[in-house]
């Protein structure tokens, strides 16, 4: 799994109950909206706005985020793609289905894997190669004795060389670690977070913001100013795609949160 995919599998079954599925599935909804968030009752799959007002019916079986107005759906084993306003884009027919990115998603169908379109239209080029990115852009690491520190641009702040190892996100925000711990680090070079943590894991393609924080097997999410968005309370925990992530609690319950850490499940 790589980036904003997420690659879902399943047994190559039923392909005749596809056109049922998408019939009984598919009374579109005419209201569009511009945010969208899965929401599950129960076993069963809809969208709802920001407000937890669901607008979209519980059609589904599993659901995905919304990136560039299009969202995989799961009825039965089989998947497809809608809109916002939860219009069928595609049949439901793949056996996998990942989420747009690039203006392309990744399915397969009758054993064959390939890219779709916006439009549900097979692509014959690859995607254009991911454009180069410099992670350190708020100023310079530095190094004495083993250890590191950094030296930011903007603003009088260092950060003493007492660290094993830094990274940055988009912020300003440094991810420092001392042995096995990691802690958070602002542009002022005061520590946010404490040398608690196991593991913070940025993804590019979120900009390197809202990443997930380990502790001891439980995950959560750190806020932009480098605080806890959600603490550390979920068995699973997915990188942010367009403002939401998907998240596996200790009961085994799966949803999706939003930028705020506000869950969209029962």
């Amino acid at each position: 799994m790589s980036g904003l995919l997420r690659f879902l599998s399943v047994p190559k079954s039923a392909a005749l109950l596809a056109l049922t599925l998408l019939l009984t599935a598919s009374s579109p909804a005419q209201t569009t909206s511009a945010r969208l968030i899965p929401f599950r009752q129960g076993a069963k799959w809809g969208y709802a706005d920001q407000h937890r007002r669901l607008v979209l019916p519980l059609l589904y079986d599993e659901a995905g985020p919304f990136v560039q107005e299009l969202a995989w759906v799961r009825i039965g084993p089989l998947y497809g793609y809608i809109d916002g306003g939860g219009n069928p884009v595609t049949p439901v027919h793949f056996t996998k289905a990942g989420t747009f990115a690039r203006n392309r998603a990744t399915v397969e169908l009758n054993g064959e894997t390939f890219q779709i379109d916006g439009s549900g239209r097979r692509l014959t080029t690859p995607p254009e190669p991911e454009p180069e990115t410099e992670f350190l852009t708020q100023g310079d690491l530095t190094r004495q004795n083993g250890k590191v520190g950094f030296r930011f641009t903007v603003g009088q702040a260092v950060v003493p060389n007492v660290y094993d190892e830094i990274l940055e996100d988009y912020n300003g925000l440094l991810f420092v670690r001392q042995g096995a711990k990691w802690g958070v680090i602002n542009n002022k070079g005061k520590l946010t977070l404490p040398l608690e943590y196991d593991a913070i894991r940025a993804v590019e393609a979120n900009n390197f913001v809202l990443p997930v924080v380990e502790q001891q097997g439980r995950f959560g999410y750190l806020a932009e100013d480098g605080s806890l968005l959600v603490p550390p309370k979920y068995r699973a925990a997915e990188p942010f795609v367009a403002n939401v992530a998907r998240v596996t609690t200790q009961d085994g319950r799966t949803g999706y949160i939003d930028s705020r850490g506000r869950e969209y499940f029962d």
